[in-house]
């Protein structure tokens, strides 16, 4: 543990700080909506004096974020989502330029995790800000004392949300949620332009491999799905779609992608992305029939995505790593299989994650969606909920106001026009 003023964190190394403190400052250059924000949260004070517990992924752009709620009177504590996606060198700038607590070490082990986890439960939050429902299902599993103390909490991600939702229907959740995955400006956004870009981004860094005339194989068709396959594709690849639901794979039919089973992908495939949310995906008998040098990759939330335990059990012939990010699996027949950055969510783990201009809608829902859970709380159910439209389409606004783009506005006659039902033929 590290105390820097009096302010306690455990992080690498805060001589990285310097570096964090730049990269974060080039982060904001390209989040000017969550700019704005700041600058009324300043005014304001929406969150002056309550205490948040964050859990999410820290780069450049959470900075921004933990940034803004701290400029608006919250007092936060932030820990990693995912043991590989800490940037510490922004961890490190938090804590010894922003005095922000942090708790985040790239590449911490599953026990230093949860310790971090706890740290940040320790804070005894008011409100909690998760992606992937870890601090969520440690707080009503383990540290049930603290949860009268909740007022609300936010869930970036879609795996997240599936397990709120899974919390809801068991009725064992005890305090109101937003689901910011669910707003338009988060998934229709950062889901399909931000996972494609980073997800392509992250394969390539780590394998070097060209993508043009490969067969690419993408688990999932839903907003993460859209858009790896269509980067994908965007530089050369033969994108091949597996998926479970029969209407997003009649759309990846239509947006002109081969759809076929899982079984039958594995056999030709050469990359493998899953971004599903769902165990097992990519499976051992998948593995098995894989060619001499497939690689395999997760974008999803969770590592359990690719059944790695069964990829062990084939790797007769042992593993090792080749590359940075890149574990070189031997199997019984001599083939290999190449697994990216031990089977977590490659973009965050082998790059930088998302672009800034996406995180900047993002994590703009997640700034005013704090506010909305504080001055609505008393009215709320321990269920999940969406993001009003009215400030789903503001972000909208002053995205497109900050991109310098106009829109039309319906004239007095349009609005009447819309309003009425006489009109006919």
């Amino acid at each position: 543990m590290t105390t820097v003023s009096g302010v306690q964190g455990d992080v690498k190394d805060l001589a990285l700080a310097p570096r964090g403190k730049a990269r974060i400052a080039w982060a904001a250059k390209d989040m000017p909506v969550l700019s704005l924000i700041r600058q009324r949260f300043i005014k304001e004070q929406p969150l002056k004096g309550i205490r948040v517990s964050a859990c999410l992924h820290v780069t450049t752009e959470t900075a921004n974020l933990v940034m803004t709620l701290k400029a608006g009177g919250a007092d936060v504590v932030l820990c990693a989502s995912n043991p590989l996606s800490t940037q510490d060198d922004v961890a490190a700038s938090l804590l010894a330029d922003e005095g922000i607590s942090v708790y985040a070490i790239k590449g911490e082990d599953t026990e230093t995790y949860y310790k971090h986890i706890h740290a940040a439960l320790d804070h005894r939050p008011q409100m909690t800000m998760d992606d992937g429902c870890d601090l969520v299902s440690s707080l009503h599993k383990e540290r049930q004392d603290l949860i009268p103390n909740v007022i609300a909490g936010t869930e970036e991600t879609t795996t997240g949300v599936i397990r709120l939702h899974s919390m809801e229907r068991e009725g064992v959740l005890r305090f109101p949620v937003l689901a910011v995955n669910d707003s338009d400006t988060k998934h229709l956004f950062d889901n399909r332009y931000g996972t494609g870009q980073s997800t392509v981004d992250a394969i390539v860094r780590a394998t070097n491999l060209l993508l043009a005339g490969r067969n690419f194989v993408v688990l999932g068709y839903g907003w993460c799905g859209r858009g790896v396959a269509s980067r994908a594709r965007g530089l050369g690849a033969n994108v091949i779609v597996t998926e479970v639901d029969p209407v997003r794979a009649i759309e990846a039919v239509m947006d002109g992608f081969r759809v076929m089973p899982m079984a039958e992908a594995a056999t030709i495939g050469d990359i493998f992305v899953s971004v599903t949310g769902n165990l097992h995906v990519i499976d051992g008998p998948h593995m098995e029939r894989m060619k001499e040098g497939a690689v395999i990759a997760n974008s999803g939330h969770f590592n359990d995505e690719i059944n790695i335990p069964a990829l062990e059990a084939l790797a007769t012939g042992g593993h090792q790593p080749v590359r940075d990010f890149v574990e070189e699996y031997t199997l019984a027949s001599g083939r290999h299989v190449y697994l990216l950055a031990d089977g977590r969510l490659v973009n965050l783990s082998a790059a930088e994650g998302h672009p800034a201009s996406v995180m900047d809608m993002s994590f703009a829902n997640q700034a005013l969606g704090a506010e909305y859970m504080l001055q609505h709380a008393s009215e709320l159910q321990p269920k999940v909920y969406t993001i009003p439209g009215d400030i789903d389409k503001e972000i909208a606004r002053l995205k497109l106001t900050a991109m310098g783009i106009g829109l039309d506005t319906l004239t007095p006659e349009q609005v009447k026009y819309l309003g009425a039902w006489e009109s006919g033929t």
